[in-house]
């Protein structure tokens, strides 16, 4: 692991002090397969499946054979719904189905890291000490991100900082979400990932 620390921010954007990156988490590798299977995981997930057509049987309407079968010299036909026929069913269509998969519990761990140390290494990676609010106003959180230059972010907070989430979710392009949430489609949708202190110790104690 390089000797490159990570800067720890006050909300008027000065850097307060440095942390050495905990090297269980930042000595693992950036690995891109790895990345691509945790989000394709997750975006198949949300897939709603409910996609439908209708066969031959289902297709209302055909149950009289419309001529008989020989002496007229036309082709054979059992059905008016035939898929060969307009109105008739689908031959092959999708059918409602789940899409979801799961990665086993360790890669999507180790994928997490994986984009977490991707954020370092890029500068992307943002700790601010604290950030309190009394009541929830977004001009304020706004005007704080400004200060840090931040106009897109997964910005990671403990569940208790109420006000702090309901002045950030107005804001377009800032995703607040706690530490148990966090997922690496979630680092990667965004250009910086940004932690409170609080919340990144929670989270590094995590991916132990």
């Amino acid at each position: 692991m390089s000797e490159k620390k990570i800067k720890v921010y006050n909300i008027q954007g000065e850097v307060v002090k440095e942390i050495d990156p905990p090297e269980h988490v930042f000595s693992y590798p950036v690995k891109k397969h790895l990345l691509w299977e945790a989000v394709r995981s997750y975006l198949d997930s949300q897939r709603k499946g409910t996609a439908s057509t209708k066969t031959r049987g289902e297709v209302r309407g055909g149950g009289r054979k419309p001529w008989r079968q020989k002496g007229l010299g036309r082709a054979r036909v059992g059905s008016i719904r035939s898929p060969l026929w307009k109105g008739g069913g689908v031959t092959f269509g999708p059918k409602p189905r789940d899409w979801s998969w799961k990665l086993p519990k360790k890669a999507r761990k180790n994928a997490l890291k994986s984009a977490i140390v991707s954020k370092f290494k890029d500068d992307e990676l943002i700790i601010i000490d604290k950030f309190e609010m009394e009541e929830p106003k977004t001009k304020i959180a706004y005007e704080v991100l400004q200060k840090l230059g931040i106009d897109n972010a997964l910005f990671v907070e403990v569940g208790e900082n109420k006000n702090l989430f309901l002045s950030l979710r107005n804001i377009p392009k800032i995703e607040p979400i706690r530490p148990e949430q966090i997922n690496a489609y979630f680092v990667l949708k965004h250009k910086y990932l940004v932690f409170t202190e609080r919340a990144f110790e929670e989270k590094m104690e995590a991916l132990k």
